[in-house]
């Protein structure tokens, strides 16, 4: 079933995804409120030069809010109905998980169910949310599948992310609220995360100064460049979640459900090797790293592979940028945002 939209919310608009959704957006003529705690887990300037690019809009308009405060929350929808709510507000990183655990419960999960709350009072016809790759954890069987059981994760920041997925599944279940989850593969592109590898290395490779090369370059990671993201994002909005007929209690399938819930992984459907990727960096920036070899990091999984059947079957969209051409629109937009 499509369903025609106007009104968006989307959450966390001032961070990677969020912004280059709010763009595609509002390009495109449908009214954004976005909200943003603008915290300073990375560069709180590169979040504001990101909010900067939206504000000539005058379809946007911006709150600068925290998803745990509920009154705050409630407000915004109290002012303007919502046809789609996009939760991509979070707190990020996993290494960083290990170290700040309360951050990631008031943020992925107050938060995100202060927003089940508000879109179930306000009436809003489809949430959807950003899951994460990091769910499949222990997981070895590849490529990952939404069918499969999600049960091992092995970060704090994997298991928040679980946790919305069943959350989401409750309302769904409760009180009918259409819910759809996106379990994202490796996003990289213009506008990154300071935090993310490809940040880190073109800045260090920039600097003439060594890259840490987790598990010696043997990681294996489905990395999806943004702009097949905000695609698959902007089709499933359009999608709302029906309940499966063919669901049973007896042999539970984790990607579908009785209630108007969905889970679909956006990916690239073609691991690369941690090494190639840095050998195609290595050539857009025409210089050559200086490696520092190390252990793979606790939290950290040794691949990630993307099963993307059941998304191309809903909404007829798969990845397809490969990473010579993402890799090199990210060099370009760094070294412009970086040297002007």
């Amino acid at each position: 079933m499509g369903l025609e939209f106007k009104n968006v919310l989307v959450t966390g608009v001032a961070g990677f995804i969020g912004f280059h959704l709010a763009y595609r957006l509002l390009k495109d003529g449908y009214s954004v409120v976005g909200i943003d705690n603008l915290n300073p887990y990375y560069d709180v300037n590169l979040k504001k030069d990101r909010l900067k690019e939206l504000e000539p809009f005058s379809n946007f308009q911006f709150h600068g809010i925290d998803l745990s405060r509920l009154d705050d929350l409630a407000a915004i929808f109290k002012a303007r109905p919502f046809d789609v709510v996009v939760n991509l507000a979070a707190q990020a990183g996993v290494r960083y998980s290990l170290e700040n655990p309360h951050a990631y419960v008031d943020a992925n999960l107050v938060g995100f169910v202060n927003l089940l709350e508000c879109c179930r009072h306000y009436s809003t016809k489809h949430l959807v949310f950003a899951s994460s790759s990091s769910v499949y954890g222990a997981n070895t069987r590849m490529p990952f599948s939404v069918h499969d059981n999600v049960d091992h994760p092995v970060s704090l920041y994997a298991a928040t992310k679980k946790s919305n997925e069943l959350l989401a599944h409750t309302y769904s279940h409760l009180f009918g609220l259409p819910t759809t989850g996106l379990r994202f593969f490796t996003v990289y592109g213009p506008w990154g995360r300071p935090d993310m590898a490809l940040f880190l290395f073109t800045k260090a490779i920039l600097s003439k100064k060594p890259i840490q090369v987790f598990n010696y370059g043997n990681m294996q990671r489905d990395f999806t460049y943004i702009d097949d993201i905000i695609e698959g994002v902007h089709r499933v909005m359009k999608k709302l979640p029906a309940p499966d007929p063919q669901w049973s209690g007896n042999a539970p399938d984790p990607g579908t459900s009785y209630a108007p819930y969905r889970i679909y992984n956006i990916g690239n459907n073609q691991p690369v090797e941690l090494k190639r990727f840095i050998e195609v960096l290595e050539d857009q920036l025409g210089m050559r790293a200086e490696k520092d070899l190390q252990e793979m990091q606790p939290g950290d999984v040794p691949a990630t592979y993307a099963n993307i059947d059941d998304l191309y079957e809903a909404v007829g969209f798969k990845p397809m940028t490969p990473i010579e051409e993402g890799i090199r629109r990210f060099v370009e937009w760094y070294k412009s945002y970086y040297t002007s």
